[in-house]
């Protein structure tokens, strides 16, 4: 029995590689993070759920309009959001996983902040587009030194 599970698990959560989705979800959150940069609230808000649940790495939440109004006020100015890593899993038809860090520099209320951040985003298709449904962030540590 545990082995039928397991296949069927393996079968259900397909890799990232194989999954002809991916080049559509990577396409949808390139886009997304570009919006956010330039802060082009018509183009982010075609990437984002109607649903959306973002936590920032400070813990405040944001529902899609008060993100948008975030972002296209000037609130928040995103100067870079890079990648280091980013992963996507499809856990079931429909949604996608996406973890990993990026570098990023940013000024929140006239305060400049530079971090690396973890994340995981939820993705979900939404009348055959992908939309961030959920996103949850929190700053990396620094290193310590070794003694």
């Amino acid at each position: 029995m545990r082995t039928l599970l397991l296949a069927l698990l393996a079968v259900i959560t397909c890799s990232a590689a194989d999954n002809p989705e991916l080049a559509h979800i990577t396409a949808a959150d390139d886009a997304r993070v570009a919006a956010m940069k330039t802060r082009d609230g018509a183009k982010l808000s075609a990437y984002l759920s109607d649903d959306l649940h973002y936590a920032h790495s400070n813990a405040l939440v944001d529902t899609k309009a008060s993100f948008l109004d975030l972002i296209v006020s000037g609130k928040a100015k995103y100067q870079k959001l890079d990648y280091v890593k980013r992963e996507f899993t499809f856990p079931a038809p429909g949604m996608a996983t996406m973890t990993g860090f990026f570098d990023v520099k940013a000024v929140i209320n006239e305060a400049t902040t530079e971090a690396q951040i973890c994340f995981l985003g939820v993705w979900r298709q939404e009348k055959g587009e992908w939309k961030l449904l959920a996103w949850q962030t929190c700053k990396v540590p620094p290193t310590i030194p070794a003694k």
